[in-house]
């Protein structure tokens, strides 16, 4: 069991919390927001021409709501940006049939319709390899063997039970973070891998979508020998990631010695020629604290098979309504902020959370190459909390407290007027894989949401099916609801929310 020190009730201002449902629950404007970022300007790639149109849309629309400050902060170099622009796979042998597949992101063109046999590279050693040498050029390549298919007898689509809510809040620990970096003998066999096939210069190397099925196909990034697909002049073999049904199609026929032909073109250029990226900052000024600051964010990239909705066009929608939730209830309730409000939007988060890092460093701590904190600047102490939405478009449930044993009391206040909406949990325990990472790394309270998982684990994340279809209106409205009423709350406090214990401080 948990215990914690007892404490005086947070001031929750119901009529302020009024004035928020109103706007969030019954005028809410997040779905359209959500149709802008994904219909219209999605998908957003680090890098390309659609980010950056859908960041201009942004930033008229934040300064049309009347926020202050509106601007883009730089960042990088990240590197080259790329857009596809046409593409079509087709198999032509032992029958015709057209494929579903997508190319990874940073592959380049084909220069035309290419044709050509398909090979199953059957090695996981070097010399393994060697045996293939000079037999790949303008093949069609299969790195992975067939993956059986669920028939799909549950749900693809779930919420969070009461099963599931009472384990996260009994957990007395955070998880601890896991270690990055470590690059063993798999890493070591997979530059050799990349390095041989960039100098066979095959037509293609086709993987299959890691999990899905009836046509959901999840595409991230190219894979490279050394550094990254986007650094300029890094060379890029072409990629395919194939539906599961018609990979293990192609792979049964190879198995009976029956010859498959692809036929594919495949047109992208590289585009972002200075390299840099922006995040997009917004912000509604504080009063007695300004020189304080309560941040509230979300990653605005996303990757470039759907329009990027649930991952993460929903927590920018949110957040973007979040700040137009609050704009109304100052106008509605002539009550301003004590702390400045800032809304951030990311870039670079698909690639390794790089926008939020780079602007943590810029303002807050000097750290190294994976956001640890190796000296924090005084500025980080007036960040009162960084709150996150990346988890898809589910409702919220609660909160992960990131090991924040302190604020337990205060968030457990900011949830009670919410169990209707059915945010009431809280948790000890961490949760990784996105922005909030950066703030935790160097000391600032930071939280990530618990919430609904929906269908983003097995339909929609990283999927070419992460479309606007696939969110859910009712659990938007109601996070940036919840949302709204946790910044403004933590705004109005007379003290900042209490931190974690360092590690030195845990040692004493």
């Amino acid at each position: 069991m948990l215990s914690f020190s007892l404490k005086a009730q947070e001031s929750i201002d119901l009529k302020i919390n009024e004035i928020i449902r109103k706007h969030g629950l019954n005028e809410s404007q997040v779905m359209d927001i959500a149709s802008w970022l994904t219909d219209v300007y999605g998908p957003r790639l680090t890098g390309s021409p659609m980010l950056d149109q859908a960041t201009d849309w942004a930033v008229q629309t934040l300064k049309d709501w009347q926020l202050s400050n509106v601007h883009l902060e730089a960042w990088g170099p990240f590197g080259r940006g790329w857009e596809m622009e046409h593409f079509e796979m087709h198999c032509t042998g032992p029958s015709y049939w057209p494929v579903i597949a997508y190319p990874k992101a940073w592959s380049p063109s084909s220069e035309g319709e290419i044709s050509g046999e398909v090979i199953y590279l059957n090695a996981s050693t070097g010399a393994q390899l060697a045996k293939y040498q000079g037999q790949l050029k303008g093949k069609f390549i299969l790195l992975d063997t067939i993956r059986n298919i669920d028939q799909g007898f549950e749900a693809p689509a779930t919420r969070v039970d009461d099963k599931e809510l009472l384990r996260l809040a009994n957990l007395n620990d955070p998880t601890p973070r896991r270690e990055r970096g470590y690059r063993g003998s798999g890493a070591r066999f997979t530059d050799t891998l990349w390095t041989f096939l960039a100098q066979e210069d095959p037509a293609a190397v086709i993987d299959r979508s890691y999990k899905g099925d009836l046509g959901t196909v999840f595409v991230s990034g190219a894979s490279t020998a050394q550094g990254r697909a986007q650094n300029p002049g890094n060379p890029v073999v072409r990629q395919v990631t194939m539906s599961i049904e018609h990979y293990n199609r192609i792979f049964r026929l190879l198995q009976k010695g029956i010859p498959v032909n692809l036929q594919m073109e495949l047109k992208t250029r590289y585009t972002n020629d200075d390299g840099m990226e922006h995040n997009i900052i917004a912000e509604i000024p504080g009063t007695d604290l300004a020189d304080e600051v309560v941040m509230f964010g979300a990653h605005f990239d996303s990757w470039h098979t759907g329009t990027g909705a649930t991952d993460n066009g929903a927590g920018s929608a949110v957040m973007m309504e979040v700040a137009r939730i609050l704009q109304k209830t100052i106008e509605e309730s002539g009550i301003k902020p004590r702390r400045t409000v800032r809304l951030a939007l990311w870039t670079g988060e698909e690639q390794g959370l790089f926008g939020s890092r780079a602007y943590v460093r810029e303002h807050f701590a000097n750290t190294d190459p994976f956001g640890n904190a190796l000296e924090v600047m005084p500025s980080a102490e007036q960040i009162s909390a960084y709150y996150n939405l990346d988890n898809g478009t589910g409702k919220i449930r609660g909160v992960h407290l990131q090991g924040n044993q302190q604020v337990w009391p205060v968030f457990r206040d900011f949830l009670e007027p919410f169990q209707d909406l059915g945010a009431s949990t809280l948790t000890l325990a961490n949760t990784g894989g996105t922005d909030h990472l950066s703030f935790d790394a160097v000391g600032i309270p930071a939280f990530q949401f618990i919430q609904d998982p929906i269908a983003y684990g097995t339909r929609t994340h990283h999927s070419n099916m992460d479309n606007w279809d696939h969110l859910v209106a009712d659990d938007m409205k109601q996070a940036a609801t919840v949302i709204a009423s946790f910044v403004w709350h933590t705004a109005q406090r007379d003290e900042k929310l209490p931190r974690k214990p360092t590690d030195e401080e845990v040692k004493q």
